[in-house]
């Protein structure tokens, strides 16, 4: 870092933006740009983000450029920055354009230390011609994973941000995220262009005053027991002022009818999701920031600058789209950084309403296949991490690359509570357990859902059985002797582990994939994790036993295995950039974590990966083999 601006110039500068210390990572991100260094910044909601690029801009000489999608908070954090001496301002189309005129004049003459500026007005030549003339030392793009054509939250507007880092070659560039998968960063760095040695920083995932837990229920009424338990055990009795609460739900008639259910029992709820008008929302959003309101029922709509620090517990009624987007909604409880209770509920209908909620974004439009299987695998990791293991926490952690703060088990989540479970289960049996369901599968081929396959397979009494000829089959009660929820939740780990997938619309219908072919024909080891037949939790059915905590997600890699993995990155990115495609269509995570666990010398063993085919193995085996090769010592 310049001698100039050394630690002491850099503690007056934080003094003087209102701060007294730093958040983790914040000063190391700080010394990188300073020092002239690219950086993907990757830190959660409420990580302390902004300030990596406003302590710079109110040090660095020019014109320090913010690309934000966030219009709502521009305002106040310019209001801010006024107050401590920095000159900042924002472009967005919130702006009438008398004052626009009158800001851009401004910056021109070179007014302003930052420059807040929403994505829509890179579009247009007024700005671009205004770039041109200024003085920049740095471009920071905020919720930069917007940029990620495949992603839940792409803008495309964020597309030319890349065509103005071009026009201020000079500029070094701070991209900031909370979506912190190495896909993810590696999608980043390719879109704006940076190198693929671009410093990255993951600080402040760590969040163990929160325990999470999982739990699993067969009906709407025992969702309603575990919301109402969780309440009281958070925030006691309605009107005790004891804190806070965000329940999330999947669909706007869901919302609606759970606020009106906690409004009926005494607590004062209301609804927030998309459909209703501006003002409303607003209203709710107010109401709940003042402490006006103790719990808002949302849909994932609702939390983009929200700073309560007083939710003591988040409740999700159904799973969200991704590991990704689970962190960054339960992160919102326990900001003080007091305890804190983060609960997500699973029900034998998410799978297939999550696969409907994708295929649904499309409306009218051709369904795009590989954005569709892009999503659902975002999803499936979450089912994973909800099916255990080990320590939820520290399995967050690993899954977004933050290995410095894990704890080795937290002690709070349900699975490090659980740990003392004795249960084991023989390699053998799960091999056969595991293909008798598969078979299940193949038996009703596409023609129903998950659950009459569980029926199918427990024996049980259905019409659709019946008039199909399917209970006349030889399936019929293979797994007679097991729990017909036990015997779903098996079936709902071999869809997350790739053996089984949903196809179809309002109505999915269970299908068997090649790789479960593959494992019913014994080409394919069955490796899975059963549920445990003691409960119908699936924090229960998690338990950490030693086989498990070997055998479970595919996250654990050991040192040389995790310099494999970031040798596989590279190759993918290089890879995708020479392809033109995205670089999750090369090979997911999940993948180039088996591959580097794995190690394999030969393309029979690579195929033994999650995700390696045959035309990958075609298109991409001599070169992944060729890395593991480079890589041994």
């Amino acid at each position: 870092m310049n001698p100039a601006l050394g630690a002491s110039h850099l503690d007056a500068a934080l003094q003087k933006l209102g701060y007294d210390s730093f958040k983790p990572g914040q000063r190391e991100a700080i010394e990188t740009i300073l020092s002239g260094d690219n950086l993907l910044l990757v830190a959660p909601t409420g990580g302390g983000k902004s300030l990596a690029y406003q302590l710079p801009a109110s040090m660095l000489p020019g014109t320090t450029i913010v690309v934000s999608p966030l219009i709502a908070l521009m305002h106040d954090q310019v209001s801010a920055l006024q107050n401590r001496g920095v000159n900042a301002t924002y472009f967005a189309a919130t702006v009438d354009s008398g004052e626009m005129a009158h800001r851009v004049a401004e910056a021109s003459r070179g007014a302003y230390d930052l420059i807040y500026v929403a994505p829509e007005r890179l579009n247009f030549g007024g700005f671009r011609a205004m770039v041109n003339r200024l003085e920049c030392p740095l471009v920071a793009v905020d919720e930069a994973h917007c940029i990620s054509e495949w992603g839940h939250d792409f803008r495309p507007d964020y597309m030319r941000i890349g065509e103005l880092l071009k026009s201020l070659p000079n500029a070094r560039v701070l991209a900031c995220t909370a979506t912190a998968t190495p896909i993810v960063r590696d999608e980043i760095l390719d879109r704006l262009g940076l190198p693929p040695d671009t410093p990255q920083l993951l600080k402040g995932f760590a969040r163990p005053n929160l325990s999470f837990r999982v739990s699993e229920i067969q009906r709407r009424a025992q969702s309603n027991t575990h919301v109402d338990l969780l309440l009281k055990e958070a925030l006691g009795a309605p009107g005790s002022a004891a804190g806070t609460a965000i329940i999330y739900s999947p669909t706007r008639k869901r919302t609606e009818a759970e606020a009106e259910r906690l409004a009926e029992i005494g607590w004062r709820a209301e609804a927030y999701h998309a459909g209703m008008i501006g003002p409303e929302r607003d209203r709710v959003q107010t109401a709940f920031a003042s402490g006006a309101l103790e719990i808002v029922v949302a849909t994932n709509a609702f939390g983009m600058g929200i700073d309560r620090a007083d939710v003591r517990c988040i409740a999700h009624l159904a799973p969200p789209s991704s590991v990704e987007a689970y962190y960054q909604e339960a992160g919102r409880a326990g900001r003080d950084g007091k305890d804190a209770t983060c609960l997500l509920i699973l029900s034998p209908g998410d799978m297939a309403l999550r696969r409907t909620l994708i295929e649904g974004d499309y409306e009218s439009r051709a369904i795009d296949e590989n954005v569709v299987r892009h999503k659902w695998n975002l999803f499936l990791e979450l089912m994973r991490w909800a099916e255990g293991g080990s320590c939820r926490h520290d399995t967050i952690l690993r899954y977004f690359g933050d290995e410095e703060e894990t704890l080795s088990g937290c002690g709070r989540c349900d699975v490090c509570l659980e740990m003392d479970d004795n249960d084991s289960q023989n390699e053998d049996e799960t091999a056969t357990i595991v293909r008798k369901a598969l078979c299940g599968v193949a038996r009703v081929n596409g023609r129903f859902g998950i659950q009459a396959v569980a029926k199918l397979l427990k024996g049980a009494k259905d019409e659709r059985l019946d008039w199909s000829g399917l209970a006349l089959t030889p399936t019929f009660g293979t797994l007679a002797e097991y729990k017909e929820d036990w015997i779903l939740t098996v079936l709902r780990r071999c869809v997350t582990a790739g053996w089984v997938d949903f196809h179809g619309g309002q109505r999915p219908v269970v299908v068997l994939t090649q790789e479960g072919q593959d494992v019913i024909r014994e080409r394919r080891p069955a490796r899975l994790l059963l549920p445990s037949r003691t409960s119908k939790q699936v924090a229960a059915s998690s338990k950490g036993s030693p086989r498990r905590r070997r055998s479970g997600q595919n996250d654990n890699l050991d040192p040389q295995a995790r310099g494999l993995f970031e040798e596989l990155r590279s190759w993918r990115l290089e890879t995708a950039r020479k392809g033109k495609v995205p670089p999750y269509v090369v090979a997911s995570d999940r993948t180039l974590r088996e591959i580097a666990s794995l190690r394999p010398t030969t393309e029979m063993g690579l195929a033994l990966a999650h995700g390696i085919g045959p035309s990958k193995i075609k298109k991409y085996g001599a070169a992944i083999l060729e890395v593991i090769r480079a890589a041994d010592p």
